[in-house]
């Protein structure tokens, strides 16, 4: 029986991102970060529901994309583990939504009145925090 490994994902009501999408970054932050490392088994679709207390067919849409984008690596009879890294995307669907990202970005913050070198100081803290994890 393989180990499955607990995702520590935190889900918010007030987010306005929908359960699902909360669920896909907190995996992918999970495993760039390293914390999720390649091989690992993650839980069921009812276990992370039951973890969760959402509704399995969010978790069901969650690891569908998270396969189908090549995060998770499906294994009849076995379960979902974690995919080695690939190119994902192509270097144009990269560019472009990074750039998607960056304009929607910006447009959510620019209200806020920070100064540009406090949101670059956040945004490199934050990407930081999901950069692999050294092991000594």
């Amino acid at each position: 029986m393989t180990r499955r490994t607990l995702l520590l994902i935190n889900i918010s009501p007030g987010d306005p991102r929908p359960i699902a999408r909360q669920i896909v970054d907190g995996v992918r932050r999970l495993v760039a970060s390293g914390e999720l490392p390649v091989g690992a088994a993650v839980p069921s679709v009812r276990g992370l529901a039951q973890q969760l207390t959402i509704n399995p067919n969010t978790v069901a849409k969650a690891y569908n994309e998270l396969t189908s984008e090549g995060w998770l690596d499906a294994r009849p009879g076995l379960g979902l583990f974690v995919a080695p890294p690939r190119q994902r995307l192509s270097e144009d669907e990269r560019a472009r939504r990074l750039d998607e990202a960056v304009v929607r970005f910006t447009g959510d913050v620019i209200g806020l009145g920070y100064a540009p070198d406090t949101v670059l100081r956040r945004v490199a803290d934050e990407l930081a925090q999901c950069a692999p994890k050294k092991t000594a």
